[in-house]
């Protein structure tokens, strides 16, 4: 439990702008690789599927990770919003290992006309990783655990 001083001294502005950031950067992932379901050649592209199965619930707990963020901006205090954000943070990084080794598979897989475009989908990827773990940074400096003790951080959705 956090004091009401806690919650007054820290900036959760700066935490919404990266996790804006990776929101962001997850939003280009969702839609080139969901664009390729609509592509002839692509359409079966090896690994999508199984990638969108990690992406979904990745996406899921940024978007419930910045509403926490924003009521934390807003003025709202209760420990449970800080619980929720810290264990979407941790579900999204968990997900975004399944995204990483989906992509994989589908660039391995992807036709020479469509590496590239790979490559960037890649490259999103690895912004919106990379933004997620400056917030998951900022928020150890303030004093918040992402320990795994909550069920949906061991993959149990409590919603």
């Amino acid at each position: 439990m956090y004091p009401y001083y806690y919650y007054r001294v820290n900036n959760w502005g700066h935490l919404l702008h990266l996790l804006n950031q990776s929101l962001y950067a997850e939003e280009m992932v969702c839609a080139m690789s969901s664009e390729l379901f609509h592509i002839p050649e692509t359409k079966d592209l090896k690994g999508n599927r199984e990638m969108h199965d990690h992406l979904v619930p990745a996406s899921y707990h940024r978007v419930t990770a910045v509403g926490s963020s924003q009521r934390l901006v807003n003025g709202e205090q209760q420990q449970s919003i800080v619980e929720t954000l810290a264990a979407c943070i941790k579900n999204a990084e968990n997900q975004d290992k399944k995204v990483r080794d989906g992509l994989k598979t589908m660039e391995e897989n992807a036709s020479p006309e469509y590496k590239l475009f790979m490559k960037v989908i890649i490259k999103w990827q690895e912004q919106a990783e990379s933004y997620l773990n400056q917030a998951k940074k900022s928020l150890q400096t303030m004093g918040v655990s992402l320990s795994t003790e909550s069920g949906q951080q061991n993959g149990d959705y409590n919603y």
